[in-house]
């Protein structure tokens, strides 16, 4: 009974946290991600106040919150717009997954990762944060821009990329041979269009199958089938995370706007204990002797996102205004980029060190990619102004 006390006076203190960091995020303009990190490095191994009643909660809830992470993701699209937007993006897309790949590999390759580390780095500073993106356009009034589409574009195409990295990453850390890797890929891409199909011909029936006009109950097929399909996804070597998302995609028309209502509160409440669960995991002493090291790849991979939004707005003839806006739109990392570095620490295929860096990176990124998008244009446009004078 004293254990169980203890890990309720912990568990409540640590919800009670999180409401309060939140609370200072919504102040301050910023991301409440960056927050809840911090919150636990602070309390985790090597912090202030070590938390040790909670783990088996956390562990699973921090599973629970990729997965709805991933749902939502997948609700707010229609199989049709995933493909209208991969045939439109694709060019894009690649300049993408070049320039912001290499970078991350680069560097634990340097660090003497090898190609495992290298492989989760590549994910951790490729994937852009659709979570923040889509809060800093809608809070600057953005979502009906020229530049939207094409930056919304470009975020589909990675979730679409991280639904075949995410099996191949998976089935790297297990250790699986060669062969093994391929046929993880295979299923992966297998699973992928079954579903794509299947939402494209008959997505109103995987829709009638979770809906119910009783709230109660819709919640219930809902989040049941969100937990049935991510646990047989990752049983198939394909990722829990993609079985989510690949069952929004799924679901369509107002099942879908429903299900993203009701849904939010559970993703923020699970998003954010998985973010804490991953602070509370990385050694806070293991942060300063890598924090030059996120610094300069912050400062890399800001430059590689901008210049992956202005080619991409300029190949859909946005003027240069737009193709700034949409460049540091795209800065931010966030959830993904801690979900690929939590599968790779927990794996132990990898440095320690690969979480204090992922832990520092996504810190940076997620404060720099709302300031970013808020400042790009108007210092622009007084740079413009004032070099006639300077040239005068």
């Amino acid at each position: 009974m004293h254990e169980t006390a203890i890990s309720l006076i912990e568990l409540g203190a640590v919800f009670f946290g999180l409401g309060v960091l939140g609370r200072l995020a919504w102040r301050i303009g910023i991301s409440p991600i960056p927050l809840y990190l911090l919150g636990g490095v602070a309390f985790g191994n090597g912090g202030l106040i070590p938390l040790h009643g909670i783990q088996p909660f956390t562990h699973l809830a921090s599973e629970i919150g990729v997965v709805l992470l991933l749902l939502l993701l997948g609700l707010e699209y229609s199989a049709g717009e995933l493909v209208t937007g991969l045939r439109r993006s694709w060019m894009a897309g690649v300049i993408d997954l070049v320039l912001n790949t290499i970078p991350g590999a680069l560097v634990a390759l340097l660090l003497g990762w090898g190609p495992i580390g290298a492989l989760a780095m590549a994910g951790i500073t490729y994937i852009s944060s659709s979570g923040i993106v889509a809060k800093v356009l809608g809070d600057l009034g953005r979502l009906g821009n020229r530049e939207t589409p094409v930056v919304l574009s470009i975020l589909v195409f990675e979730d679409l990329a991280m639904a075949v990295y995410l099996p191949i990453l998976t089935a790297v850390l297990a250790g699986v041979s060669l062969l093994g890797g391929l046929t993880a890929v295979g299923i992966s891409l297998l699973v992928i269009t079954i579903v794509l199909v299947i939402a494209l011909r008959f997505g109103k029936y995987v829709s009638a199958i979770v809906d119910s006009p009783d709230p109660e109950v819709f919640l219930l097929r809902l989040l049941g089938a969100a937990l049935l399909v991510a646990g047989i996804a990752s049983e198939l070597q394909v990722s829990a995370a993609v079985g989510a998302f690949l069952l929004g995609i799924a679901i369509s028309g107002s099942t879908a706007q429903n299900a993203t209502r009701m849904l939010e509160p559970l993703r923020d409440l699970f998003a954010a204990v998985f973010f804490v669960v991953f602070g509370l995991n990385t050694d806070p002493s293991k942060i300063p002797p890598v924090l030059p090291i996120a610094l300069a790849l912050a400062a890399i991979t800001c430059a590689t996102k901008v210049l992956t939004g202005w080619t991409a707005a300029r190949m859909q003839g946005v003027a240069r205004m737009g193709r700034l806006r949409a460049g540091a739109a795209l800065v931010a990392r966030g959830e993904f980029s801690i979900v690929i570095a939590g599968l790779a620490v927990s794996s132990g295929a990898v440095s320690g060190e690969l979480a204090a860096l992922a832990t520092a990176y996504v810190l940076l990124m997620a404060i720099l990619g709302p300031v970013a998008a808020r400042v790009a244009e108007p210092l622009a446009r007084k740079l413009l102004a004032t070099r006639p004078r300077a040239a005068a």
